[in-house]
């Protein structure tokens, strides 16, 4: 019996799988590293911004509701940066003029001179963002923070910050467990930005009061994959 043999076009294919092989390779260890880097995942992220923002500050000693500057959070799903007029509400700095609003706090501050030109040129600041979801993940702001889940479950203690930093994973398992056992992550809805709510509860206390809450706001968190991947 003759041997069979490959026709010799059949040899093109060798270095096409391998090019295949390689590109394959490639792009899982693209997807990987972007889907683990620390300015997605990493606990201690804390990226240095344009302007010295503290919300240890303004959000501590100031007692500033989070809603003042992220006022889409409890209609969007998304979490807006303030624009740089609202910032300008209390530090506009000098007029055309020369003179300082009455309001205006740290009017000749260095620090906040990026303000100023902003304000003045239109131009918006360059803020670099500390949590960044990868494109494939919907997260639904107003739909926590309308039921309970407060700012701190996320970002933590952003009120003892001068500069904020990623405090927890993120990750794909984290939030997961989290939709599996979501009573201690639930507290009354009129004190999700108090973030100093809690600390006087035991776990045990807050997690009684969160499946109470759970039960009269009708909370069921999904854990089908279509929930957070669209």
């Amino acid at each position: 019996m003759d041997r069979f043999l490959f026709p010799k076009w059949v040899n093109k294919f060798v270095p096409l799988a391998i090019g295949v092989a390689l590109v394959g390779a490639a792009y899982g260890g693209t997807v990987l590293f972007v889907t683990s880097s620390p300015e997605i995942l990493n606990r201690g992220y804390r990226p240095e911004q344009p302007v010295p923002f503290s919300h240890k500050l303004h959000a501590g000693r100031l007692k500033m509701d989070c809603r003042y500057c992220h006022n889409t959070v409890e209609k969007s799903s998304h979490a807006a940066v303030p624009p740089t007029a609202t910032c300008g509400n209390c530090h506009s700095g000098a007029d055309a003029s020369g003179a300082t609003p009455y309001a205006s706090v740290r009017a000749t501050s260095v620090a906040l001179a990026p303000v100023r030109e902003s304000l003045a040129t239109g131009e918006s600041i360059d803020w670099t963002r500390v949590h960044n979801l990868p494109d494939f993940v919907f997260f639904n702001h107003s739909a926590h923070v309308t039921r309970g889940v407060s700012c701190v479950e996320c970002h933590g203690r952003v009120d003892k910050m001068d500069v904020v930093q990623v405090v927890e994973p993120i990750s794909m398992s984290w939030c997961l467990e989290c939709h599996r056992n979501p009573d201690s992550s639930i507290r009354p809805v009129d004190e999700v930005t108090n973030l100093e709510w809690g600390t006087d509860m035991s776990e045990e206390e807050k997690r009684v009061l969160g499946k109470q809450l759970s039960e009269e706001l009708n909370i069921h968190p999904s854990t089908n994959c279509s929930t957070c991947h669209r």
